[in-house]
């Protein structure tokens, strides 16, 4: 038995959850790996530097244990985020002590203590099988994942799974991730495939759009509501399309923070009309390594009220860190919120907390979602309110050249990888739907 059997039977239109059930499984598969023995090859090289081709590779892994309230997922397609990128380099730390410490938590998480990591945090393909325990989902069901692993054993992750004391990202804290022909996930994991996409698309959301959701629009994030001024750094990127497309959507005002001329015609795309190109605008928000310039930060909000007639800022959607932080908090208005994860340029924020602890602001740290989260940002891709920002799609031979692209910041929105899919296309259901939203589906191709 081989992957090539799995994807005959995926493409069959005749194939019955009973003919997934009955398919053997292969003993090995191909997967995008990690290696705990080139965890310092990187070693004195600047972040810059640190090149993810030279790190990831493209290996064939035997195939994991299924076990209680689990899924084996044919993964037809997966996307690279920024965590695969700090995976591949070994930033901020290498992550085989995660797989580590998960191996030593039960018999069972020993499995993913293993000398390579299989990474990757999105997936859209179909369930093969599923472990003792589970009854929603069954063989031949068309999947999307998100990226939450939880044990729920503990109280704290009731009211929110995100606290759940062994919360763990699926392909970067857990092993067994999305960037491979075969995946383990928890079934509660699972959502639907939204079937107007095809299965490059439906991957592509995954961990930004339910990222994006949470930090902006949650009652556990910003709580966005209809009226809010909203400044989206990188707001054509992989978190930062989402998050400009819920602020439409949601009757907020998006203001745009983008580098370029080509990035600001994507958000004028999307619906946007207040942008700020940061680069032609000439903001430099450090005079030195060390010390912020604050005539910079009013220099930027005298420009914000511009956009917005003469209104500070709601909500700042922040996930550049170090770099924009002093001026996120100055820019906010009485009272505002910023809520802030990632930290792609430095997790160190300094900003001046007298404009924080006088005016009353809040900062809220943001990660990922909950399940619940996960299914309502999935929910609004399913119905084409929101949309994937898929712009360039690679094969899994290519995964290395992707994650390049990402961590040099060479791409827009999304970086697609087809797994057992054989080209890009394939998978679409409701061609009705999609051809009613398909310029919006296309946004990021064209650029």
């Amino acid at each position: 038995m081989t992957v090539k059997d799995i994807l005959a039977a995926i493409q069959s239109p005749d194939s019955t959850s009973e003919d997934f059930a009955a398919l053997p499984l292969p003993e090995s598969y191909r997967a995008i790996t990690v290696h705990k023995d080139e965890t310092e090859m990187f070693a004195g090289l600047a972040t810059r530097d640190k090149d993810p081709r030279k790190s990831i590779h493209l290996d064939d892994v035997p195939l994991p244990e299924l076990g209680p309230g689990e899924a084996l997922v044919a993964v037809m397609a997966s996307s690279v985020n920024y965590n695969s990128v700090w995976t591949s380099i070994f930033e901020p730390l290498s992550t085989f002590g995660f797989l580590e410490r998960y191996g030593r938590t039960s018999e069972l998480a020993k499995r993913h203590d293993l000398p390579y990591h299989i990474i990757g945090s999105d997936l859209a393909g179909v369930v093969l099988r599923t472990g003792p325990g589970v009854n929603s989902w069954k063989p031949g069901d068309e999947v999307v994942a998100h990226c939450l692993s939880v044990e729920l054993e503990s109280s704290d992750g009731h009211n929110d799974t995100m606290l759940d004391p062994e919360q763990r990202i699926w392909g970067f804290e857990t092993n067994f991730g999305g960037l491979a022909e075969i995946a383990l996930v928890k079934s509660n994991q699972l959502m639907p495939k939204p079937d107007h996409l095809s299965w490059e698309e439906a991957a592509a959301p995954g961990l930004v759009n339910s990222t994006a959701y949470r930090q902006l629009v949650s009652r556990n994030g910003a709580g966005m509501k209809q009226g809010d001024n909203v400044l989206i750094w990188g707001a054509s990127g992989g978190l930062g399309s989402y998050a400009t497309q819920f602020a439409l959507a949601g009757g907020a005002h998006p203001i745009c923070v983008v580098s370029s001329e080509q990035k600001a015609e994507i958000c004028r795309s999307m619906g946007a009309e207040s942008i700020i190109d940061r680069s032609a605008e000439g903001y430099k928000f450090w005079k030195d390594e060390n010390t912020q310039d604050p005539t910079e930060w009013k220099r930027f909000g005298k420009r914000i009220r511009e956009l917005t007639g003469g209104e500070d800022i709601d909500i700042v959607f922040e996930h550049p860190g170090r770099e924009t932080f002093g001026a996120s908090v100055f820019v906010t208005r009485k009272g505002g919120t910023i809520t802030t994860c990632a930290s792609t340029s430095g997790y160190m924020h300094q900003y001046d907390n007298r404009y924080l602890w006088m005016s009353l602001k809040r900062i809220i740290g943001s990660h990922f979602a909950n399940y619940r989260e996960a299914w309502e940002a999935n929910r609004l891709i399913a119905k084409g309110k929101i949309h994937p920002t898929l712009s360039k799609v690679y094969s899994l031979e290519d995964t290395g050249q992707a994650a390049y692209d990402v961590h040099r910041n060479l791409h827009q929105g999304k970086v697609g990888v087809l797994c057992l899919a054989p080209e890009e296309g394939l998978g679409v259901r409701d061609h009705e739907k999609r051809t009613k939203h398909i310029d919006a589906i296309n946004r990021f191709r064209n650029v």
